[in-house]
């Protein structure tokens, strides 16, 4: 089958076709998302023919072999560590969500790291109704989710973006407020989704509210993270950073976003959407910052 692989630059290539354990449905590949970190923290020695990828949406070609997950035919989103940039994907029936008739595909793709990451994070932060939450990296993938759930979820969101030009559509997702880094905030904060880490990570930390959290979850700046402890002492109220991992299995947010998202109570932010011949112009855009939230590409 053909796929996207790196080799060692972004390119096409002929891989084996994936081989699904007993627990695996086939999918029949429609569309893929592409997340910074698959491309910028990428292996410098990728293993020949590994087929990278995370998000991917299409339709059951073989349904599992152990007879969990769904029939041949079911529009499906999903999720793994890799294999989704090919035409065929093998993918454990617990990482899939059902995508109804009315959802395009390619928006659906968009959703498995960027959205599960953001709701997890949400979740992470405990009860939000009324209290003020700040998003950094808002203008990407996760940032977007972020903002959305967040404001769902009861929030007083402040988006934090790099440029004015970043901001665009922020508030129609439902930030009450942006601002141009953390060290603009006019007033502390309960929580914070941090997509950027580095000097930005530090300076939202000087400015949580007595026992506030920081959820780190990204490190868009590929800057390390250095807090005067002293400094916070005097700068900030009692504190705590706790490092976000997303776990899975992914089957049972896909389908809450994959609902959100049927309702119109979610948007998927896609800021760029081509063909997968394009993928090494997704791929520079999304790395150059010029993709407001998610960078989708369609196969034939």
């Amino acid at each position: 089958m053909k796929a996207l692989i790196f080799d060692p630059d972004l390119s096409f290539g002929v891989v084996p076709d994936p081989v699904p354990s007993p627990s695996q449905v086939l999918v029949q590949v429609s569309a893929f998302s592409l997340n910074f970190g698959e491309i910028a923290y990428r292996s410098p020695h990728p293993r020949p023919g590994h087929v990278p990828g995370w998000d991917a949406a299409g339709v059951v070609v073989q349904a599992a072999a152990d007879g969990s997950g769904p029939a041949v035919g079911a529009r499906v989103v999903t999720f793994g560590w890799s294999g989704a940039w090919a035409e065929l994907r093998a993918v454990d029936t617990t990482e899939l969500a059902l995508v109804p008739d009315d959802v395009d595909l390619a928006l659906a793709a968009a959703l498995p790291v960027a959205g599960v990451t953001a709701l997890q994070a949400v979740r992470r932060l405990g009860p939000l109704p009324e209290r003020r939450v700040l998003v950094t990296g808002a203008s990407g993938g996760v940032g977007r989710y972020a903002v959305q759930l967040a404001a769902l979820a009861g929030a007083h969101v402040i988006a934090s973006v790099g440029s004015p030009s970043r901001a665009e559509g922020l508030r129609e997702l439902g930030a009450a407020e942006v601002v141009l880094g953390p060290a603009d905030l006019t007033g502390r904060v309960y929580g914070v989704l941090d997509n950027v880490g580095g000097r930005q990570l530090a300076e939202a930390f000087y400015r949580l509210e007595d026992d506030g959290v920081i959820q780190a979850i990204g490190k868009a700046s590929k800057e390390p993270t250095t807090i005067d402890f002293e400094e916070s002492r005097s700068r900030s109220q009692r504190g705590r950073i706790e490092n976000f991992n997303v776990t899975t299995p992914f089957g049972d947010d896909l389908a809450r976003l994959v609902g959100l998202l049927s309702r119109g109570e979610l948007d998927a932010q896609v800021g760029w959407r081509g063909p997968w011949e394009q993928a090494m112009a997704a791929a520079e855009a999304l790395l150059s910052r010029r993709v407001q939230g998610k960078a989708v590409l369609t196969l034939p």
